[in-house]
């Protein structure tokens, strides 16, 4: 089959896949297999694209094969094609942590999963802004339903409140852009992005309504000043749900800012000021905001936040340098963003979420994680051989070529912050002595992990489960707590699990993707071109355009 017509099948195959999986929910040992089947296979035929496109091609199916401009378009470029690479790599391994962690076991985990993936291919591959929507809320509402399932014990008000936020922002986020899109429809009588091309930059009115889009877009993206929703609701999700939405949702927001403004926009150098801007600010809010949070993923999630704006800075800094730029940060961040919060995740997923100085000595006690953790926190912080130091210095040299001095700046000042930020989570989680245990164990039941009541100890002591929540890995249910110190004013006691405490499954998904930006660092140089590639098809979109329109 040709690659062409195979485009479709990665929304078809996932979708086809997920409603099987609906009707044999019971039997869990062929869902799983489904599932990874499917992963593993998308994963393989995402890398094969790669080649496809490496010469600058662009690669296009009209679905159903009706006439161009009138048929939905399915695109394939390096950019996508990379997109694509990226996300089935990380859906394939929070999926494997979901495994370990006991998630996956949920009924109807793993349909979900492959809705969002069918989602997020859709919305990568479609050359049209309203199926762009359509594939956007494909993505969305499982999404939703992955949230509530993988939420164990009882809601907290906080816990709700997190997850009304985030379904609130969303579908807000998505009435804009239909709004947007309808706007764009009925000033220029199509939605085909190719047959949009250079509209913004020669009308008024098509400008303020591909605005619209981008906005509606910056709110998925979780760009200041419309951040906020993205540090209160990801450190309440779940574990493996949270580094999954991390490498996905704003991920997808990101990529169409890019794919809008350098097609519709034709890279308008007007509006390029407002850009480098608001991403700076991004950069710098983001940052500042972790600083006053003591709990890991919280840190981390205002670390994403500041890590945004690095990304965007790349179309404001619109050329083949800072698209370049862009596009490599843009993949290397998905990769160490959600290598941490797997990192994290599994620590809390043996000791509960924990405040900073809640837990210590992990270094000692937990080697694969204190490694998997130590390797991306550097990478995000730009430290060589890091994937984080060429996507960093990459963004920085353009720039200053791009003569804005101050922007560099503030990326430079930005990354000091980071590493800060990260060697604060080190310290307070993996150096010093181990935690001492006890024998008390918390009331039969309660999982505190999303609890707001004052003194209680966030941890899991669930019945019948051991500290994974994996009922299949045999290990005991039984857990205990710290040793709670007299001082005034000291952490909350910490639930330690007697004997060997992450195991291997847990760590390996983090500990995979700590490598990938390891190999990333160390060769650069070939994810460079390849982002290069995808930025010159960005910076003149006239090949696209010609390979859509025929």
């Amino acid at each position: 089959m040709m690659l062409e017509s195979a485009l479709t099948l990665f929304v078809a195959v996932p979708l086809l896949a997920a409603g099987l999986l609906v009707a044999v929910a019971s039997r869990t040992r062929l869902v799983l297999s489904v599932l990874f089947v499917v992963l593993v296979a998308q994963l393989a035929a995402a890398v094969a694209t790669v080649p496809s496109v490496s010469d600058g091609s662009v690669v296009v199916h009209q679905v159903a094969l009706w006439a161009p401009g009138v048929a939905i378009p399915f695109v394939l470029d390096m950019f996508s094609a990379l997109m694509l690479t990226v996300t089935s790599l990380l859906t394939l391994t929070c999926a494997a942590f979901a495994v370990a962690a006991g998630e996956a076991f949920k009924r109807f985990y793993p349909p979900l999963v492959l809705l969002v993936t069918a989602g997020v291919n859709g919305a990568l591959l479609t050359g049209d802004l309203f199926n762009f929507f359509v594939f956007v809320e494909v993505m969305l509402l499982p999404s939703y339903g992955l949230m509530m399932i993988t939420r164990s014990g009882r809601a907290s008000v906080a816990g709700v409140a997190a997850s009304r936020l985030y379904i609130s922002v969303n579908l807000l986020a998505s009435t804009i852009l239909l709004i947007g899109v309808a706007l764009i429809y009925g000033l220029t009588g199509t939605v085909n992005i190719a047959e949009l091309h250079g509209a913004a930059s020669e009308d008024t009115a098509v400008a303020v309504a591909t605005a619209l889009v981008l906005f509606a877009l910056a709110i998925k993206a979780a760009v200041v000043p419309v951040h906020g929703w993205l540090a209160r609701a990801y450190p309440k999700m779940s574990p493996a749900v949270t580094a999954m939405f991390s490498g996905l949702h704003t991920k997808i927001a990101i990529y169409a800012i890019y794919r809008v403004y350098a097609v519709i926009f034709d890279g308008d150098s007007r509006y390029l000021w407002v850009g480098v801007v608001v991403f700076s600010a991004t950069m710098l809010i983001g940052v500042l905001g972790a600083v006053g949070e003591a709990a890991p993923r919280s840190i981390l999630a205002f670390h994403m936040v500041s890590q945004i704006g690095y990304i965007l800075l790349g179309v404001a800094l619109f050329g083949p340098l800072g698209l370049t730029a862009g596009i490599f940060y843009l993949l290397h961040h998905m990769i160490v963003k959600a290598g941490l919060f797997l990192a994290i995740g599994a620590i809390e997923v043996r000791y509960g979420p924990r405040r900073l100085g809640q837990l210590s000595g992990l270094a000692k006690t937990e080697p694969l994680i204190a490694i998997a953790f130590f390797a991306s926190a550097m990478s995000l912080a730009g430290i060589p051989p890091f994937s984080g130091f060429v996507a960093k210095l990459s963004l920085i040299i353009a720039a200053l070529d791009a003569g804005q001095i101050a922007a560099a700046a503030v990326a430079v000042a930005v990354s000091i912050l980071t590493l800060l930020s990260m060697l604060k989570i080190w310290t307070g989680i993996f150096l010093g002595e181990p935690t001492a245990t006890d024998s008390r164990t918390l009331p039969e039941g309660l999982d505190p992990a999303y609890s707001d009541a004052p003194g209680i100890p966030d941890g899991r002591d669930r019945a019948g489960l051991d500290a994974t929540g994996d009922a299949a890995s045999g290990g005991a249910a039984t857990s205990t707590v710290a040793t709670a110190t007299a001082e005034a004013g000291a952490p909350d006691p910490v639930m330690v699990p007697p004997g060997r405490r992450i195991g291997l499954a847990l760590a390996a998904p983090a500990l995979a993707l700590a490598v990938v930006t390891l190999a990333l660092g160390l060769g650069g140089q070939v994810l460079l071109e390849l982002s290069g590639t995808a930025a010159a098809n960005l910076y003149d979109p006239t090949g696209y355009v010609q390979a859509v329109l025929g």
